[in-house]
């Protein structure tokens, strides 16, 4: 199992509702993605962070997710409004108590990776 994780943090706090309703949208695509096995939608308003922990069979399928039009379009719209930091992680079998302490881990950290806007564009 492929598990991705991202963590968006807007320059904005006013943009959070934007990019909330667009990855809620996303989702809609879930149920007839390839190799697609589990995701969770996530946000803490009060930190004015959000994101998503995404499950997939392997590397092609979440690659194919990425290519997704309507992912692309998303993450051309909002990529230099804020920092986004992301996680690819491999496991050999599906334990979801354990996904969910390794990504709650991971969210409490600041590995310092993340990728900061360019400036002058909003």
């Amino acid at each position: 199992m492929i598990v991705s994780a991202t963590d968006f943090t807007p320059g904005r706090r006013r943009d959070l509702p934007g990019i909330a309703r667009r990855g809620m949208a996303l989702r809609r695509h879930w149920p007839r993605l390839e190799g697609a096995v589990g995701m969770w939608l996530w946000a803490m308003p009060v930190a004015g962070r959000c994101g998503s922990v995404s499950v997939w069979t392997g590397r092609r399928a979440l690659a194919g997710f990425v290519r997704l039009p309507e992912h692309v379009a998303i993450m051309d719209e909002y990529r230099e409004r804020g920092t986004t930091r992301s996680v690819i992680r491999e496991y050999e079998n599906l334990d979801v108590t354990r996904l969910r302490r390794d990504m709650e881990a991971w969210l409490r950290t600041d590995d310092r990776r993340r990728v900061q806007p360019r400036p002058g564009r909003h």
